[in-house]
């Protein structure tokens, strides 16, 4: 899962605890997560994770507002027609069973949810498709 957010989002600080519940709960089955802070410092984001810092990688795409229109983030949601003006929280699951692990292209079909994820629905969604799996096998680099 990709999980673009912004630190400064309420939205966000709506979707974390829901996150990394799941992260917690499906990760010894292969489920990985990846955060992309958008239009926050790193110290906002160090911030909003607090002294044990975030349970699974964080990475940052921008750290200014002003960025909002220029990063991959906004073109990403634009093809999927979320018109939303920030995007925050916007997540992207990738079945790596899917995923090309050679050429440009990492994959052609992805799941995605604009806006806050509905904990008993995306668990369900990781269950069902972690019981066809049994376990995830990560795309290979």
């Amino acid at each position: 899962m990709v999980l673009y957010f912004a630190p400064w989002c309420p939205n966000w600080r709506n979707e974390a605890p829901v996150a990394a519940g799941l992260y917690e709960r499906y990760k010894s089955q292969g489920f990985e997560i990846v955060g992309v802070s958008e239009y926050g410092t790193r110290d906002d984001v160090k911030a909003f994770f607090g002294p044990s810092g975030p349970p699974y990688p964080v990475v940052s795409e921008s750290e200014s507002r002003d960025d909002r229109e220029k990063t991959p983030h906004y073109g990403y949601r634009q093809l999927t027609g979320d018109a939303r003006k920030w995007g925050s929280p916007w997540n992207i699951f990738l079945d790596p069973t899917k995923c090309n692990s050679s050429g440009e292209v990492l994959t052609e079909k992805a799941w995605i949810v604009n806006g806050e994820l509905i904990e008993t629905e995306v668990d369900k969604f990781i269950h069902d498709r972690l019981a066809a799996n049994a376990v995830i096998t990560p795309c290979k680099q």
